[in-house]
């Protein structure tokens, strides 16, 4: 990555401006219902300026912070799937032709040019994975490709994690790295100094160097550098929970009648919150619905292995209990998926802790699950496990 420029918070508003001159929707992070979500963002006042999150498994809270730093916050409900793999989208839809008959009118592709903001580290490879997903199999994703055909990625390095977050078990964070963004951000916080509050921004692409030519202020010093790795290091000190990354995907699939399925599912309500806030769940299903003028609908929408019917075959579910679909959706997360895709599921974002009503902590039932089981648990015949 090129070293870059560093900018006073200003300028970041002057991105913003930049990237709507040049014709972007820019998403990014800003404080509405009790949150940090992303949607529009006109300016720099948009962004949660002086607020940060407070987080723990079924707990989320935003607090002020002392400062005015823009991106001092972790992770909130939303990820980016949200932009590129929409919650609802409609494919198609039937209307009446004049002759007693009908037409089917599929419907138009995206073609709106997105930038998306503020993305971290884990977010970053989140994306990849999905690209992995949509676009890098034999079946190319028509949707996904045409969301993901002109997006600028502006990547910020996450100096705030919360207390849910595992980002480096999984090697995606804190920092953004080269991970694809077009431009990096990293706000430097040092209240010693005068102008302590600047970002460096490093660009990541041919965009990036456009988009970084036109911000101003100076290049980037051994300093500048020596600052944010130290606020990098700092982060990652701050990050206490882990996944053994190196044994976990063994360590599930030969534990499939542990008892501690039986005690997660126990707890678990099965309504699917995990795989709503992941940024790497893409479960689907087709719906048809028809409206009152007798047109006909048929949408794509999210859904989730917590529901009885994602797995409902002609025989009826194939993950019948809460025990059976929490553990198809561990053991694929953390297992199956490295043998599908080649990566683990997880990118350690710690959403799945936070958002879930129980508390559930995944880093806690693999950490139990995977420690050697008794000789009576692994000699049962296993449910059925699917990738």
């Amino acid at each position: 990555m090129a070293s870059g420029r560093v900018i006073a918070p200003v300028a970041v508003g002057d991105l913003i401006a930049d990237l709507r001159a040049r014709g972007y929707r820019v998403i990014g992070p800003r404080r509405r219902d009790g949150a940090i979500v992303y949607d529009d963002i006109e300016d720099l006042a948009d962004l949660p300026a002086g607020w940060t999150d407070e987080q723990a498994p079924g707990h989320y809270r935003l607090t002020r912070r002392d400062d005015q730093a823009l991106f001092g916050y972790a992770v909130g409900p939303h990820s980016w799937k949200r932009q590129l793999f929409p919650p609802r989208h409609r494919l198609w839809s039937t209307v009446p032709d004049g002759d007693d008959g009908f037409s089917v009118v599929e419907t138009p592709r995206r073609s709106e040019k997105l930038a998306l903001f503020g993305v971290r580290g884990c977010e970053l490879a989140a994306i990849a994975m999905q690209d992995r997903i949509f676009l890098g199999g034999a079946a190319v994703d028509t949707v996904y490709a045409a969301n993901r055909e002109d997006v600028v990625l502006i990547a910020v390095d996450c100096h705030t994690p919360a207390a849910t977050c595992f980002c480096p078990s999984m090697g995606t964070g804190p920092g953004a790295g080269n991970r694809g963004a077009d431009l990096v951000l990293t706000e430097l916080l040092d209240t010693e100094l005068e102008d302590g509050h600047q970002f460096l921004a490093r660009p990541g692409s041919p965009l990036g160097e456009e988009l970084v030519a036109g911000l101003g202020g100076r290049p980037v010093g051994t300093d500048d550098l020596d600052r944010a790795d130290r606020q990098e290091q700092a982060a990652r000190a701050c990050i206490v929970r882990t996944v053994d990354a190196d044994r976990v995907h063994d360590g599930l699939l030969g534990n499939l009648e542990h008892e501690r399925w039986d005690e997660v599912a126990s707890r678990c309500l099965d309504c699917g919150n995990c795989t709503m806030v992941c940024p790497t769940c893409f479960c689907s299903q087709v719906e048809d619905t028809t409206d009152l003028d007798g047109n006909a609908h048929h949408d794509r929408r999210w859904d989730s292995c917590f529901t009885l019917d994602h797995s409902h075959l002609a025989h009826g579910s194939v993950h019948a209990t809460t025990r059976s679909r929490y553990r198809q959706w561990a053991t694929h997360k953390f297992a199956t998926w490295i043998d599908q895709f080649g990566t683990s599921g997880c990118v350690g974002c710690g959403r799945c802790l936070t958002w879930c009503p129980v508390g559930i902590d995944i880093t806690e039932e693999v950490a139990a699950i995977i420690r050697p089981a008794s000789p009576e648990t692994t000699s049962a015949q296993p449910e059925g496990v699917t990738p």
